[in-house]
């Protein structure tokens, strides 16, 4: 059985980035979103209490049909050594998958929450001729301000991520937390892709930034959201100005809790200002 990682954090922050550099390591295999977060929540609740069965199975039985999961899903990838599963919702969920999976490591993903929803407003704009399920109704798409705010609220895509990532980077399993910042991926992939293989113990692999390739056009196609998948095929920062109204930036500029707190045990890689190098750092 491969050792299971997993990736998690915010949208728009690098994870298939991450994803489609992890892949070019042959002993690796990493993707997009998976089905198995969702199939993870949906048996829980066949198992918990509510459910018919859930007086019928015990903690044990749990547990093994959980894991099989996971194995049973990568089947496939039996010949390699580490599987990352990437879901937002694993950071809500590291009680459980800390003890299905105690060796087991999470890579979080983040960036300046005004510029994730500035990447997604930009999506939008692009797709004027579809109205992407990210929205319910005419209400939540008439504008900017909707839009955002309605991406922002605790069920929704920025939002949830958002609550369940600072949920785990304060929380008791905060030590198996990896917080890897989107621009310095973007800026200096090597020096970041060298502290994750160190984070996870892995001996180095040497990547190519020059040609990556991912693409999920189904996947987006079925969102109404093209592009949401599709990695350059170089890694390199881009500049630009953003999108979004002065105030409705600066309202959500200030909430990236990781680069500020000192009470969390979760490791963070940041810019260390005295040494201006990138280091791993316990926050």
């Amino acid at each position: 059985m491969p050792t299971f990682h997993f990736i998690s954090g915010l949208p728009r922050s690098g994870s298939t980035l991450l994803s489609a550099l992890l892949l070019q390591n042959p002993r690796f295999h990493a993707g997009m979103t998976s089905p198995v977060g969702g199939l993870f929540s949906a048996m829980l609740g066949q198992f918990s209490a509510g459910s018919e069965f859930g007086p019928v199975i015990t903690q044990e039985q749990r547990k093994r049909l959980l894991t099989g999961l996971f194995t049973n899903y990568y089947a496939e990838q039996a010949g390699k050594d580490i599987v990352f599963d990437t879901n937002r919702q694993w950071c809500a969920n590291l009680p459980a998958l800390m003890d299905l999976f105690p060796q087991a490591k999470v890579i979080a993903c983040v960036r300046n929450v005004a510029w994730v929803m500035d990447s997604l407003e930009r999506l939008y704009r692009a797709n004027p001729y579809e109205n992407t399920k990210l929205f319910g109704d005419d209400v939540e798409r008439n504008t900017v301000y909707s839009r955002v705010d309605t991406l922002a609220q605790r069920n929704r895509l920025v939002g949830f991520a958002w609550a369940a990532l600072k949920d785990a980077y304060y929380g008791e399993h905060a030590k198996s937390l990896l917080l890897v910042e989107y621009d310095l991926l973007a800026a200096t992939p090597e020096k970041v892709l060298r502290l994750i293989y160190d984070f996870l113990g892995e001996p180095w692999f040497e990547h190519d930034f020059e040609h990556i390739e991912y693409d999920a056009p189904e996947f987006d196609q079925a969102l109404g959201l093209k592009g949401l998948h599709k990695v350059r095929p170089k890694v390199e920062v881009e500049t630009r100005r953003t999108i979004l109204p002065p105030d409705l930036f600066e309202q959500y500029a200030g909430l990236s809790f990781w680069r500020e707190s000192r009470s969390s045990e979760a490791h963070v890689i940041r810019t260390s200002q005295e040494a201006q190098s990138i280091n791993s750092e316990n926050a």
